[in-house]
């Protein structure tokens, strides 16, 4: 996940409030969507996303959005925008949804917070930022009080098995008590105020700790501390993408786009036709008794070739169907793997596909559910 920045200048790329820490540590930095971000630190991807699996890793995503809504209206307001029953969302709840375009197609994909009965916050992904506000002004703005709180929120992600025996002694907050999507809206970790939440990014048990931007590097510092007792470290974007990758999970502006809706991508679970009338309701509910006419697929390569973003894919008589959305070597699973858009006929498990690496066709497989489960073994090298 990316963020275009929301200075004057569109050229020269941000600063998180982490980005010397990140110089200091010897990461490789580079433009990510308008920001300065580490994309690996010298062990390697390889090793970070090993890291992530057996341990903890410690992640920059202060490039995140955070959008707070406020009011009588908040409720009715994101209701309105997005796609889960925020009605029956109670105070100290997260959920992961969806905004839509009237024609169904996504705006973004999110989590929503409710902090108490007037109060949410959504998190949005960074390269949307500016797009998202917008979206929700033009929709809700008088509605309720909508603030864009990005650039004073530092949002740190520490993620993998031992995250919470890890992060416990820096709180007396009872972390155990927390489930999936649970999060603590006033919580105290390094003697700094922070929010907690039990939400994540890895496909892996974890936390994301939100702060003032003023005090993410005494937080990351005392996060990178922590982690270090159990074997973790810091980790980059590339690891963080091989990382949800293995997990199924979609990336907007590859696998998730405002040409792709929800059903369409595996998200039906995430419309709640019922909860109110949200934007794309209409479109949704005539796509689903239609039937989707395409379908995003995980697939293995079961021939020698990596994946990559944009390669087309081909059916078995080697006619053009699609593209892959996302692809990469899955460093726990052992496999190349990756997702991609097929027509909905194409779409069950088992069906051989082959993918185009540039002019080497490269056999594939349709696979059913995500690639890596929590807790699954490494695959032997």
């Amino acid at each position: 996940m990316n963020k275009e920045p929301s200075s004057p200048s569109a050229t020269e790329p941000r600063q998180t409030p982490l980005y010397e820490r990140h110089r200091d540590l010897g990461a490789r930095i580079i433009d990510f969507g308008g920001w300065w971000m580490p994309v690996q630190y010298p062990t390697g991807i390889i090793e970070e996303h090993h890291t992530t699996r057996r341990a903890v890793g410690v992640f920059d995503v202060c490039h995140m959005g955070e959008v707070h809504f406020r009011g009588p209206r908040a409720t009715e307001a994101v209701q309105r925008l997005v796609t889960g029953d925020i009605g029956a969302l109670a105070p100290g709840r997260a959920a992961y949804v969806v905004a839509c375009r009237p024609t169904g197609g996504i705006v973004d994909d999110l989590i929503v917070y409710r902090l108490d009965g007037e109060h949410l916050l959504i998190v949005v992904n960074a390269a949307n930022v500016a797009k998202d506000v917008a979206w929700f002004r033009e929709n809700v703005g008088t509605w309720c009080d909508i603030t864009d709180a990005s650039d004073e929120t530092g949002l740190i992600a520490f993620q993998g098995p031992q995250a919470e025996a890890a992060l416990q002694p820096l709180t007396t907050s009872p972390l155990g008590r927390l489930t999936r999507n649970d999060f603590l809206a006033a919580a105290t970790v390094a003697g700094l105020p922070v929010a907690v939440a039990r939400t994540g990014y890895t496909a892996e048990d974890g936390f994301e700790l939100f702060c003032r931007a003023s005090d993410a590097p005494a937080l990351w510092d005392a996060l990178l501390t922590a982690a270090a007792t159990v074997g973790g470290k810091p980790v980059g974007l590339g690891a963080r993408d091989t990382l949800r990758l293995e997990g199924r999970l979609s990336l907007y502006g590859n696998d998730l786009t405002d040409e792709t809706t929800p059903l369409e991508a595996g998200l039906g679970w995430v419309v709640k036709f019922d909860a109110g009338d949200f934007i794309g309701h209409d479109a949704l509910l005539a796509q689903r008794a239609a039937g989707v006419t395409r379908k995003l697929v995980g697939f293995v390569m079961t021939g020698r070739g990596i994946a990559r973003h944009g390669y087309p894919i081909l059916d078995g008589a080697g006619a053009r169907i699609g593209e892959v959305t996302s692809g990469a070597p899955g460093p726990t699973v052992g496999k190349n793997i990756g997702l991609g858009y097929v027509p909905a006929a194409l779409g069950e498990a088992g069906t051989r596909l082959q993918i185009d690496c540039r002019g080497k066709m490269v056999d594939a497989e349709v696979v059913k559910g995500p690639f890596y489960k929590r807790g699954q073994p490494a695959a032997a090298k």
